[in-house]
């Protein structure tokens, strides 16, 4: 009995110190990026007196990345995967909004205000390493919602609903991002940012650009269709 305690009192322990390293580097990386914070700085930031603590806890800085993108992934895909559930049980989503709303709100409700803009560095700098941390198992909320969003979307042809997709994708993380990092910076107010009517406008600007017609020339409609049938690839967790 007392070795089967002082076991579990030391995965708890090991458990917290981990859960620390991660906090500590998931800030790091949304300040300065992956490249430039050392193992050494993380350890040292966290606590740690052993400068090998994200190799003893993680095995490499690169796993220790991948459980951070993971982390978010994953709570985010459980939250939207809900909420889709839910909304498929009454017969919807009915509209865009429902859809953006699934894709959004449980961005806003993450436990780590630093993820957004961390895993946006990082998708810019290490795209397909990101692709690679994040199991196909733990996005498909987001295939959902697109799946949601063509058959709303019957106005437009499939090579232009996957380039609003993308759109959609660069949107989503640059207004969140920009969002996160003004609102970390506690030196002044940002009324805007910290408004929930700008989070309603946001919303309803994403829910126009999925909406809007496309007036574009014939010939430049069938070089779209010729070139952007594809599926679009895979995006981070965020969008």
């Amino acid at each position: 009995m007392v070795r089967l305690q002082l076991a579990r009192a030391d995965d708890a322990a090991r458990s917290a110190a981990a859960g620390q390293i991660k906090k500590v580097a998931l800030r790091l990386f949304a300040e300065r990026g992956v490249d430039g914070v050392t193992v050494r700085e993380i350890a040292a930031a966290a606590g740690q007196k052993n400068h090998g603590a994200v190799g003893y806890y993680f095995g490499s800085k690169e796993a220790l990345v991948r459980a951070i993108v993971m982390d978010g992934a994953v709570a985010l895909d459980r939250e939207r995967n809900a909420a889709l559930d839910l909304l498929e049980e009454q017969g919807g989503p009915r509209t865009i909004r429902q859809v953006v709303n699934i894709l959004i709100e449980p961005v806003l409700g993450l436990s780590d205000d630093h993820y957004v803009q961390f895993i946006v560095i990082f998708a810019m700098t290490h795209r397909d390493m990101m692709l690679d941390a994040i199991d196909p198992a733990w996005n498909r909320a987001y295939g959902r919602c697109l799946d949601h969003l063509r058959r709303l979307m019957p106005h437009l042809p499939p090579a232009l609903q996957n380039q609003r997709f993308v759109f959609m994708g660069a949107y989503i993380s640059a207004v969140l991002s920009a969002r996160q990092r003004a609102l970390a910076d506690r030196s002044r107010a940002h009324p805007m940012w910290g408004s929930e009517s700008s989070l309603e406008h946001f919303m309803q600007s994403l829910v126009a650009l999925l909406d809007a017609p496309a007036d574009l020339p014939k010939d430049m409609l069938a070089r779209i269709g010729g070139a952007g049938t594809a599926i679009p690839e895979p995006p981070g967790p965020v969008g």
